[in-house]
Parts: structure tokens; C-alpha cells; sequence
């Protein structure tokens, strides 16, 4: 049985071995059907239905990014197909504007990846780093498993819904992959990026790409992460920042769109003050 709020950290917390703070009567109120924010020193500082299993939408392109940075060189090019076009097109996916034929390094496909959360770069690095869709999504899944990401499954590289494909993860899970993430500095580096500009090449067009994540611009400290969205995940949010000295992580799952930004403010501050009064 899965046991929401903060019952469910403090069960969490006895499990792992890391106290968790006591539910403080000024505790932020959170919508998200599912919420987790834990610091560098493994302290809990909130859950709510943290285990539950759920579409986590885009924020799959964090494992995608994941894993292009162990396979892959940042200088590493890659020329864009037809179908890397056609398959966010075809889905209504989010996308980086690429063209078929332009040649992009791995150091821009992962910006065009991660800031616009464009499915057609996440495709074309899971075509040549798999090699191949079905072999990427199989090293998603080792990855999550050699993480102890032990309630995740991967189903594509972009988190679109597929009829039956039955991806899922948790908001437990989807921390301790960002935790992770954000050791690799290249990766921070993204994604702590409000706007990426590539100039034009011989090689491929101009492009501007700017984060979607409004955290970015409206608290102090932000690391990143990754904003998602689906009918069916709702609005999600992987977030991070520097507070009183930790990195503190946190996830909303199942949430609404600008109240998301909002609510992950408060829990960064609010796990700040935890942590400053020890």
C-alpha cells in the first residue's frame, strides 16, 4: 500500500535512514497529485503520494539526456531525418523547430531537448544512440534500474502518451534521477540555461530556444530542472535550487499549469528555512 503526504516521507525516511522533518503547520499547501522534495543531506522536507506510480510526461527527457551523456561525445554531429520531423509534428509534441538535413552537435540537440522540450531532438539522439528508438529505450530502463529507480519504466525518449505503452515513474524516482543529473556539469548547465541561441552554419539554421521553466526567472538560487505535460501526467515540474547551503530537489506531479511555478517557489523556500533551523 502506498501512503501519501507526510506520512509517506516519514515512512520513506525510516526506510532509508534519514529523518524527516515534522509536518510544520507552515508547510506550503500542494495541489499536485503527487509531490517529493529531499536536500544534499538527504533530508525529506515533503511528500505526498511520493510513490505513486504515474506518466511523468516530458520530464522523461531527463533520462534521455542521461543517458545521450554517457554514449555520447558533446561534440558528437548528428544530421536530422525526415522522421525526427514527422514524429513530433505527427504527435502534437513540443518541438525544437529542427528541419530534416540540418547537422546539430550533441551539445545543441541537448539544449533544443531540454529547453523547449522539443521531441523531435529527443528522437534524433535516441536514433543514434540507441542505435535505434528500441535500443535507447532499453538503456533508459537499465539506467533507471542501476539508479535503484525501482518504480520507473521507460517507454519512449520524449514522454508522449503511446496507446498500452504503459511508462510510468514516481516522484521519488524522478528526484533521485535528478539528483544524479545535476552532478554531471554539462547537463546543469543546460538546464540551468534561460535561452540558447545557435547561430547559422553551413550547416544547419539559426535557432533561439528558451526554457520552459519560469522558475528559472522568478526565485533566486534555480537550478533547473524540466517542465512536462500530458492530458493524461497533467502538468509537471522537476525542479532545483540552492538553499542555506544544500541543493535541495523537488518534484510536482499531476499538477496545473502556473501554479506548479508557485508552489515549487515555496517548497525551495520552505525547505531553506527547514534547513537553516536545523
Amino acid at each position: 500500500m502506498r501512503i501519501g503526504g507526510f506520512i509517506g516521507s516519514a515512512v520513506l525516511a525510516l526506510v532509508v535512514g534519514v529523518a524527516s522533518p515534522a509536518a510544520a503547520a507552515d508547510a506550503p499547501e500542494v495541489a499536485a497529485k503527487s509531490a517529493y522534495v529531499v536536500d544534499s543531506a538527504g533530508t525529506i522536507h515533503f511528500g505526498k503520494s511520493e510513490t505513486r506510480r504515474t506518466p511523468v510526461a516530458s520530464l522523461v527527457k531527463v533520462m534521455t539526456a542521461y543517458v545521450v551523456l554517457h554514449e555520447a561525445r558533446l561534440s558528437d554531429t548528428i544530421t536530422i531525418s525526415a522522421t525526427d520531423v514527422k514524429y513530433a509534428a505527427g504527435n502534437g509534441a513540443t518541438t525544437a523547430g529542427l528541419k530534416k538535413g540540418e547537422r546539430l552537435t550533441v551539445r545543441d540537440l541537448l539544449y533544443g531537448l531540454l529547453l523547449p522540450s522539443g521531441a523531435d531532438a529527443a528522437n534524433a539522439l535516441a536514433r543514434q544512440y540507441g542505435p535505434g528508438k528500441t535500443a535507447f529505450v532499453a538503456k533508459m530502463n537499465r539506467t533507471a534500474r542501476s539508479l535503484g529507480m525501482s518504480d520507473t519504466r521507460y517507454a519512449n525518449p520524449d514522454g508522449m502518451p503511446t496507446p498500452g505503452d504503459g511508462g510510468y515513474s514516481t516522484a521519488v524516482d524522478q528526484v533521485k534521477l535528478a539528483q544524479r543529473a545535476l552532478d554531471d556539469a554539462d547537463f546543469a548547465a543546460v538546464v540551468g540555461s534561460k535561452v540558447a541561441k545557435v547561430a547559422k552554419t553551413s550547416l544547419h539554421r539559426a535557432h533561439t530556444w528558451r526554457n520552459s521553466n519560469k522558475l528559472l526567472s522568478r526565485a533566486d538560487g534555480v537550478l533547473g530542472v524540466k517542465t512536462g505535460y500530458t492530458k493524461a501526467a497533467g502538468y509537471c515540474l522537476l525542479f532545483a535550487g540552492e538553499r542555506s547551503g544544500k541543493r535541495v530537489v523537488g518534484v510536482l506531479l499531476g499538477d496545473q499549469n502556473e501554479r506548479r511555478f508557485a508552489t515549487a517557489e515555496q517548497l525551495l523556500d520552505y525547505a531553506g528555512e527547514q534547513i537553516a533551523g536545523g
